[in-house]
């Protein structure tokens, strides 16, 4: 599959591809994605978009590959930027958008989290505080909110492993 927007691809041109073996990777990938969580037409944009040499498409390209309509690929990149995983950009001298996967988008949508694990652990302690803390209610929230600070910290801790990782495997360090 050769990426269609040449504006947006990288130096190297994209490999050429079997366009029926990628759209059925992308289905199988979007099932997983589906199966965890994530609204089935997001996860196939996301995917679309990560296959990608250029990890960039316009909406009609993506709606082209994907065989959708132009409204459902507005609907899931709507949803793709408000979780950080795509960005929109302006092509230079058009008024078309491109929509781009991050090559770090994995790691901003987890670091992105801490937010929602705190508003969790707020909301937790604040239940706590509602039914008494000294309550079986109370303890199970109390767990609950131990839990989200913990995560909290873990995540800070796994964030600042995967940089040094990241560094390693650029500078070829064998230690990691």
């Amino acid at each position: 599959m050769t990426d269609p927007t040449p504006s947006a691809s990288n130096t190297a041109p994209d490999a050429v591809r079997d366009d029926e073996v990628v759209l059925r990777f992308i289905e199988r990938f979007t099932s997983v994605l589906a199966e965890s969580g994530w609204p089935r037409m997001p996860a196939r944009v996301f995917v679309a978009l990560m296959v990608t040499d250029s990890g960039a498409l316009t909406a009609a390209e993506l709606a082209q590959m994907l065989q959708v309509s132009p409204a459902a690929v507005s609907g899931a990149v709507r949803y793709l930027t408000r979780f950080h995983l795509a960005i929109r950009e302006r092509e230079p001298g058009s008024r078309r958008d491109i929509f781009r996967v991050r090559d770090d988008a994995w790691q901003d949508a987890l670091a992105s989290r801490d937010a929602l694990l705190a508003q969790y652990s707020s909301s937790f302690a604040e239940g706590a505080d509602v039914v008494g803390p000294e309550s079986a209610a109370g303890r199970r929230l109390t767990e609950a909110t131990e839990f989200f600070e913990f995560v909290r910290k873990e995540l800070d801790g796994l964030m600042d492993r995967w940089r040094a990782h990241q560094d390693a495997v650029a500078t070829g360090d064998p230690r990691d």
